[in-house]
């Protein structure tokens, strides 16, 4: 099943953010080669494709997963979270429509 992940940014921590980055993606990477990643993405502070130092307010992933269990124990394994740049995430069910 697909699950949304939605991982929140904390205050002032674009820093931490670029660093953790690399693994971070490292990690998207496996999920896509694996067939599991229906999409990805880092969301803006502001309304701009590069916030520059704003910075980002968090970022959404959507992948499948067997359970919710496993997409909660993918999610909390993130670099993003071990680095504190998610003040918190939220993982849930997610029904695919369209396209």
């Amino acid at each position: 099943m697909w699950y949304a992940i939605e991982g929140h940014d904390g205050p002032d921590v674009l820093a931490q953010r670029l660093a953790a980055r690399p693994e971070h993606l490292a990690r998207l990477t496996a999920l896509r080669d694996d067939g599991r990643l229906l999409l990805a993405g880092p969301c803006p502070a502001i309304d701009a494709e590069d916030p520059g130092p704003a910075g980002f307010s968090g970022s959404i992933v959507i992948a499948e997963f067997d359970s919710l269990e496993d997409a909660r124990a993918w999610a909390d394994a993130d670099p993003y979270v071990a680095a504190g740049v998610y003040a918190r995430v939220d993982v849930r069910p997610f029904r695919k429509v369209l396209p």
